[in-house]
């Protein structure tokens, strides 16, 4: 890992400017979407997803940064205003930018080309040499120094962040192909055709030049990180009103630019889906998880919250995280992720369930948001069970709950709950009265 104080790798980040697009309307991540954006959607009991790719850009000394916003966004500008500070002695800034009518462009965001479009008249006066294009909803640790270093010495116009993936994977991803040069020559979005699927292969020799271990892999997707030299990113916005980078304007590029690949074999994980969000929340209550939060070495931040320490009543835990000020009063909890200020009441079980927490104590409770009459305590009541779960915050489960899909539904709307690929999801701030059944 290069040195921050290295002034070569000072220089390139000096003059690289990041925008962070803040996604769309998440539809694939509703209902916890329903109230905010993709990137406010709390990780891990105490982190948002947006903090993932913010402390990328802070430990590679990126302080200029971005953020691109438009659906349910007030979330996601409060936690960025309360969290993300220099002080005054400090080039470094991390601006907001909303989507907004104006006299040149009467139209919102239409995809992440055209957000990145809207944004460009910040750059016209004081222009950084390259602009880093980053997503505000992927679950991975990475240093964008190496990066911005090979792009300088490809002299690339654009410089493409790339994953080794299998086969099977590559429906759900932008594949590329490249020459023994890191130049990419072919990009096919979400490609499904067996000749296609042949012609994209990449030569076992390839991988083991940039270190890689193949393990099966014999193709390399696009991680959604683009660095783009500033003069190239404005030519070919202003030479294609296309409004995506993937789907659209990458492939057009590769017959006008030079466009090279970056190599990156770490873990990436696109929390796109319910599914996806689940399962890499519960991945981080193994043992060894792959994403490991505890790397003093490169700490994902977040906002402080001065909360008290938790608070354990004889309680069966396995196998799970338990964050900032959760109560846990004599229940079972298993392989589980248990957020801040949760209650878990006695004899309640929680097993392979996400518990986001709530953002207040139940006893200021009318302070912030109408309390419906007769409902039960934040959290999760007496003797409930909630198994293979997502529960959001400030939602208030009662006594005798079973939150289990008993019925093994795949996909379903109900009142107060939906169910996605099989997982039931429990929306902020609802209520589930006492005996219910799901």
């Amino acid at each position: 890992m290069f040195k921050k104080d290295t002034p070569v790798l000072d220089q390139v980040t000096e003059q690289t400017s990041v925008i962070i697009l803040g996604g769309g309307r998440g539809h694939r991540l509703y209902p916890l979407t329903k109230e905010r954006a993709k990137p406010a959607v709390p990780m891990a009991g105490k982190f948002r997803l947006i903090d993932l790719p913010m402390s990328n850009c802070l430990h590679s000394n990126l302080d200029k940064i971005y953020l691109l916003t438009q659906f349910n966004s007030d979330s996601l500008h409060r936690h960025i205003s309360q969290t993300y500070r220099f002080d005054a002695f400090s080039s470094g800034f991390v601006q907001i930018l909303a989507a907004q009518q104006t006299p040149a462009n009467m139209n919102w965001y239409q995809g992440t080309a055209d957000a990145v479009r809207h944004a460009l008249r910040r750059f016209v006066n004081r222009r950084p040499d390259q602009v880093l294009i980053l997503s505000g909803d992927h679950l991975y640790r990475m240093d964008y120094r190496p990066l911005l270093k090979a792009h300088q010495d490809h002299r690339a116009d654009v410089t493409i962040a790339v994953l080794p993936v299998a086969r099977e994977q590559c429906k759900e991803f932008g594949i590329l192909q490249i020459d023994a040069e890191e130049k990419i020559i072919s990009f096919v979005e979400k490609p499904h055709k067996d000749e296609d699927l042949d012609r994209l292969r990449v030569p076992k020799q390839l991988f083991e030049d940039h270190g890689i271990v193949a393990q099966g892999r014999e193709h390399i997707a696009s991680m959604g990180v683009y660095a783009f030299r500033t003069e190239a990113l404005f030519q070919a916005l202003r030479n294609h009103p296309e409004s995506d980078f993937g789907k659209d304007i990458i492939p057009l590029l590769l017959n006008e630019m030079n466009v090279y690949a970056y190599f990156f074999d770490g873990y990436w994980e696109d929390i796109g889906t319910i599914s996806t969000f689940y399962q890499a929340n519960l991945a981080l209550t193994h043992i060894k998880p792959q994403f490991n939060f505890y790397d003093e070495g490169w700490m994902i931040y977040s906002r402080p919250r001065f909360l008290p320490g938790t608070k354990i009543n004889e309680a069966n835990i396995r196998s799970s995280v338990i964050c900032d000020g959760a109560i846990v009063s004599g229940a079972v909890v298993k392989e589980s992720i248990v957020g801040l200020r949760s209650a878990i009441e006695h004899q309640a079980q929680v097993i392979r369930t996400i518990m986001m927490g709530a953002d207040y104590y139940d006893t200021h409770g009318e302070r912030f948001e109408e309390v419906p009459p007769g409902a039960p305590p934040l959290g999760i009541g007496p003797r409930s069970i909630v198994q293979g779960a997502i529960v959001d915050k400030n939602a208030r489960i009662g006594a005798d709950v079973r939150i289990i899909n008993e019925r093994r539904v795949k996909d379903e709307d109900g009142p107060n709950y939906c169910i996605r690929d099989g997982i039931i999801v429990i929306p902020r701030s609802a209520v589930i009265p006492n005996g219910t059944v799901i």
